[in-house]
Parts: C-alpha cells; structure tokens; sequence
C-alpha cells in the first residue's frame, strides 16, 4: 500500500503491517532491507520485544514457544480503513497464534500521515475474560547520509544504558553511562556489544544528523524505554530507533510471562493505546 500527502510517499506492506519505504523530495529515508546486513525495514515487534529464555516463555505454568519479537513481524495483516494519506491494519487471534500465545486479541497498526510526520498508532484489544500480558514495540531502520552520522538526544543529562548478553537477556546490574555531550557519533563498531536499552524515559526524542549535525529524522515518542541498535558491520548503513513497551528477559529470568520487567497487564474487554511519530527534514 502507498500513502501520500504531497510532502512523503509512504509504503506499507500487508506483510507484518510493516513500514518499508518513506520518500521526500526524491530522497529515500528508510532503510531497505538488504539482507547483506538485516533483511527488515521496521518489524512490529509482538506480542513480546526481545528474546525469551531457550525461546521459550511460561504463562500460567505452561511452557510456550515464542522466536524474538514475537509474531506480528511474520503474519499477514488486514487492511480495514484506508484514505489517501492514512491506513488501518489490523491482525487477529488465529488457530496459528493461540498455539503460542494462549489469547484472543486485535492488534490494530495505524498510519497517518501529517506534513512531514509519520505517526505510528498501536492499539491491543485484549478479547478475553481474563488479563493478558503483552509487549510491544518499534523497529525502524534509517539511512545513514554521506560522512559520519550522529544521534541528538533531547536531554543534556548523561544517559544510562544496559546491553544485551549473548543469550538475549539484560544484565540490569552491569549499567553503562553515555556521555551526552550533545551529539552521539555513530561508528562501524557502536554496537559491538549489541543493541542499548535506555529505561525510565530518560529521552523521549531522538534525531539522527548528517555530518554537520543538521537533524533528517527525528523519532518522538512516550514509550518507557527505547533501544538503539545497528548489526555492527563494516560499512553499515543504516541504524534503528526502537520506542519499546516492554524488552528483553532480566538476566536469570525464567518466570511467568506476567512478571517480566515493562510487560503490559491488561484487564479483560479493554484495550491499550500508544503512538510514536517520525518526522522527516
């Protein structure tokens, strides 16, 4: 599907509601998934961000599979409202989905398009008679401009930051601090280590600059936490800005599902709300 408001050409794929290319004046901002380096433009991520313990995760008990970023990201989604510069999809609880995640929701995916902004719109209607517990999140990845590249925060303060281990998990008690010195510049080998999850909205903007640090993409959101990640390769040309409501299993972790750190608890016959935008300069 191809949404436009006279400023940017947007696509959207019915495969995993997924956003796959935004064009402005010619350019193309978004990151176009040669497998060379990782083969997604902007995977939805649900119902759980991140790994799970062997890939597994309990719920009530049970043990159930679950690969990473849950199943969203690799189904098929309807298109049930759409208008020239906006589009609503949507994914239902199936046969497929129940087998591993034992509820009955509506996950709906909405894009809409405002002069220069993409806004993002989740909404999770939990469909059952008791509480569901979820997460979810954003995965887009942008192109890298000509020269060294840098991240903009809207916070002067230092940033704490946790890495993913080897495993997947979050090793909470081993915190790294960024030194905000305005500008992050983005190297080869940033993250080496993987991905950085920085917790308790301690940034709530996020710019990526060319190399004279003028702002091209900007991501705004809510979200309690948000990753930052590229795959680390020679020559990478992209990096993603992941605003998350929810993340990697604890270190050690292997729970239920409802007490995993920033899962969502929702009660039954209600729904939960969030957004993220991008703006493209």
């Amino acid at each position: 599907m191809i949404l436009s408001n006279g400023t940017l050409n947007v696509t959207i794929a019915e495969h995993g509601a997924e956003l796959r290319s935004v064009i402005k004046n010619g350019i193309e901002y978004m990151w176009q998934a040669d497998p060379k380096f990782w083969g997604k433009t902007s995977p939805v991520l649900f119902p759980l961000v991140g790994a799970s313990p062997n890939g597994e995760y309990i719920l009530n008990g049970k043990a159930y599979p679950m690969p990473q970023h849950g199943f969203a990201r690799d189904c098929e989604f309807d298109i049930v409202e759409e208008g020239s510069d906006y589009a609503v999809f949507s994914l239902k609880s199936n046969e497929d989905t129940l087998k591993i995640y034992p509820y009955n929701f509506t996950l709906l995916i909405k894009y809409m398009l405002t002069d220069s902004i993409v806004t993002v719109e989740w909404t999770v209607i939990n469909e059952n008679d008791f509480d569901m517990a979820f997460s979810i999140g954003a995965h887009p990845a942008f192109n890298f401009r000509e020269g060294m590249n840098y991240f903009k925060f809207n916070t002067d303060k230092d940033i704490t930051y946790f890495l993913v281990n080897d495993d997947g998990s979050c090793n909470i008690t081993d915190k790294h601090i960024l030194k905000n010195d305005g500008y992050m510049p983005l190297y080869d080998d940033t993250f080496k280590n993987d991905a950085y999850i920085i917790e308790d909205k301690q940034v709530t903007e996020v710019s990526l600059c060319d190399s004279n640090k003028n702002e091209f993409v900007k991501v705004s959101f809510d979200a309690p936490l948000f990753g930052l990640w590229n795959p680390a390769k020679e020559g990478v040309p992209f990096v993603c800005i992941e605003p998350w409501y929810g993340r990697v299993y604890d270190e050690g972790f292997d729970g239920d599902l409802f007490d995993r750190r920033y899962v969502n608890i929702l009660p039954p016959h209600t729904e939960f709300k969030a957004q993220y935008t991008m703006e493209f300069k």
